[in-house]
């Protein structure tokens, strides 16, 4: 029974090298940039599945599920809403592929790149949603679902490209199931349970925020405060774009 007392600090001081990564770290300042990302997703997700109906931009899983769903003739569930949000989060993961290849193999102009234009992405979103009169149905709900879902599809496009293990900013069953099974209670010795629990930690924080704001505030500004803190990620990468330290050259996956 020794070893617990042995796995919580080591999953303690994991957690902790996520949000403020060594100087010496493979992935530099990567981790905490893509903490911020997922507070992002939570954010849009809860944004997009209270106020635009049964529906995820950010989680493509949740979406194959309603799509069947809908198919199957469940009430609540759009197959034009959840098809369409699909169709622009995939859209988004293409572009954001050749941009990718358009800056380079540099992690930190990739970075730079998509969020730049993810951020102005969830401006419009925002703006519109801000003119728009609620609830947002009909066009005025698919023209938010195709922005929103193009943004995070660039966003699920970017984190492949940046490869960071285990923090995929997006979804979490792989997430918790190499925290299950990789940590001492599955019988496991992977290091990697502490930046594994920030990352879901992060997406119900952001979820949990985004809920908060359209059921206490206007919806609208849970797309704000998301479109904030990537400019702010934006404005991070703009130094982090300049930089010739080693984490700046993509590793292998599972590096």
């Amino acid at each position: 029974m020794r070893r617990p007392t042995v796995a919580v600090p080591t999953m303690l001081r994991d957690a902790w090298h996520t949000l403020v990564p060594r100087r010496e770290s493979p992935h530099g300042p990567l981790p905490p940039v893509l903490v911020v990302l997922t507070v992002v997703a939570g954010l849009v997700d809860a944004f997009s599945y209270l106020a635009l109906g049964h529906v995820f931009v950010a989680n493509m899983t949740g979406n194959v599920v309603f799509i069947a769903l809908a198919l199957a003739g469940e009430p609540g569930f759009s197959l034009t809403a959840s098809g369409l949000s699909l169709v622009a989060f995939v859209v988004g993961g293409i572009a954001a592929g050749r941009l990718g290849r358009l800056t380079g193999p540099h992690r930190g102009r990739q970075l730079l790149a998509l969020t730049g234009v993810q951020s102005v992405l969830l401006v419009a979103a925002f703006a519109a949603a801000a003119r728009l009169d609620q609830p947002f149905a009909g066009t005025a709900g698919y023209l938010l679902i195709g922005v929103t879902a193009l943004g995070m599809g660039m966003q699920g496009g970017l984190v492949q490209r940046l490869r960071v293990p285990d923090l995929n900013t997006l979804v979490m069953t792989t997430t918790i199931t190499s925290m299950a099974a990789g940590g001492w209670l599955g019988g496991g010795s992977d290091g990697r349970v502490g930046r594994r629990l920030v990352s879901v930690l992060s997406l119900a924080v952001g979820a949990l925020i985004g809920g908060l704001i359209v059921r206490y505030a206007t919806p609208a500004l849970t797309l704000l405060l998301a479109a904030l803190l990537l400019a702010a990620v934006a404005g991070t990468a703009v130094a982090l774009a300049r930089s010739r330290r080693p984490w700046t050259t993509p590793r292998a996956p599972g590096g």
